[in-house]
């Protein structure tokens, strides 16, 4: 994978309260990530950019909510996050990385 595409692959983190509790109790961080990232792009994105070991990498598809406007419905888009689990010892500090 060329150092282009490490950068295109992680869209940045997702914070939610259920992303916060696998942090605490799973040592788990969750990610928006490219709709069509695979999970080998994304462990090794996740390994290059962050300097750390990645033991799991689990994905899924969140489908866009339908809303109602003015105008009719619209759909906002699907898209894509990953729960990166890494490896005992590890940790991942957003504040530090530039």
């Amino acid at each position: 994978m060329n150092q282009e595409r490490v950068f295109q692959v992680l869209l940045g983190p997702h914070m939610s309260e259920k992303a916060a509790i696998a942090v605490e109790n799973g040592n788990q961080y969750v990610f928006k990530v490219a709709i069509d990232a695979t999970k080998t792009e994304i462990r090794t994105s996740v390994e290059k950019l962050f300097n750390v070991k990645v033991d799991d990498v689990r994905t899924l598809r969140v489908k866009g909510k339908r809303k109602q406007n003015r105008f009719g419905w619209a759909t906002k888009p699907t898209w894509k996050k990953a729960y990166v689990r890494l490896e005992q010892g590890q940790e991942i500090d957003f504040a530090s990385v530039s």
